[in-house]
C-alpha cells in the first residue's frame, strides 16, 4: 500500500472521529461528501488505467475522481475572482512542477527524497502560496501536479521520446494525494496562525458559521 492510499484512509479516519470539521466547512463539503470522494479516489485507484490512446491514459482513482472534487470545490467558491485565482494558481503550480523537474538529477536514487513525494510536498507550498484559500489551495495542488505530469509528457514526446503517461497512475496518484492534502494542511495551519496574530488580543468581530465568515453579534 502507498503513501497515497495510506494518507487517504487516515483522513477519512479522522472524518469519522470529527476532527477536521472547521477545514471540511470551509472547503463546502460535509463529512459524508469528503467520506464518499476518498471512497471512490481509493476504489478508482485500483481500477486498471482505461486507455486513450497508445501513449495516454487515466486512473479513475488518481485522475478522474480528483479532478470531479477539484470542479465541485471550483463550482462552490464564493466570487469570480476566487475562481480566477484558484486556476491561475493551478497554472503557477504546474509550471512550478514542471520546472522542478528539470532541475532535480535522473537518477532519483542520488536524492534523499522519492521526486515524487518532492513534486507533492512542492505543489502544495506554492498551491497556498498562490491559491491562499482552501478550497484554492488543493485545486491548485491538485490540478497542478496533473498539469506538470501533461507537460512533462508533451515535451518527452515533443523531443522524440515516445514516453507513455498514466495520469493519477502508479506514483501519479500519491503525488497528486500529497499536493492536495498538503495544500490544504498548510492553507489551514498558515492561515489560522496569521488571523491569531493580526487579531491579537482584540475581540473578534467575526466568526465563521456555516461555512462563511459572518459579522459577530455585539452583546
Amino acid at each position: 500500500m502507498t503513501i497515497g492510499f495510506i494518507l487517504l484512509i487516515l483522513t477519512g479516519l479522522l472524518i469519522l472521529f470529527g476532527v477536521g470539521q472547521r477545514v471540511l466547512d470551509r472547503l463546502r463539503l460535509t463529512d459524508r461528501q469528503a467520506i464518499l470522494f476518498i471512497a471512490l479516489i481509493i476504489a478508482g485507484g485500483f481500477v486498471p488505467d482505461i486507455r486513450v490512446t497508445e501513449t495516454f491514459a487515466f486512473n479513475i482513482g488518481g485522475a478522474l475522481i480528483p479532478l470531479a472534487l477539484c470542479v465541485t470545490l471550483w463550482a462552490k467558491a464564493d466570487t469570480f475572482i476566487e475562481r480566477a485565482r484558484s486556476l491561475l494558481a493551478a497554472l503557477l503550480t504546474g509550471v512550478a512542477v514542471f520546472s522542478l523537474g528539470r532541475l532535480l538529477p535522473d537518477e532519483p536514487e542520488s536524492m534523499t527524497i522519492d521526486p515524487i513525494y518532492a513534486y507533492g510536498i512542492a505543489a502544495g507550498l506554492i498551491a497556498y502560496v498562490f491559491g491562499r484559500s482552501r478550497r484554492g489551495a488543493f485545486i491548485a495542488g491538485t490540478l497542478g501536479v496533473m498539469l506538470a505530469d501533461l507537460a512533462n509528457w508533451g515535451y518527452a514526446n515533443a523531443m522524440g521520446a515516445h514516453q507513455r503517461l498514466a495520469l493519477g497512475g502508479a506514483g501519479g496518484f500519491d503525488a497528486i494525494v500529497i499536493a492536495g492534502l498538503l495544500a490544504v494542511l498548510i492553507s489551514e495551519l498558515l492561515g489560522e496562525i496569521l488571523e491569531r496574530a493580526s487579531r491579537g488580543r482584540r475581540k473578534p468581530t467575526r466568526e465563521f458559521r456555516n461555512g462563511d465568515f459572518v459579522r459577530r453579534e455585539q452583546r
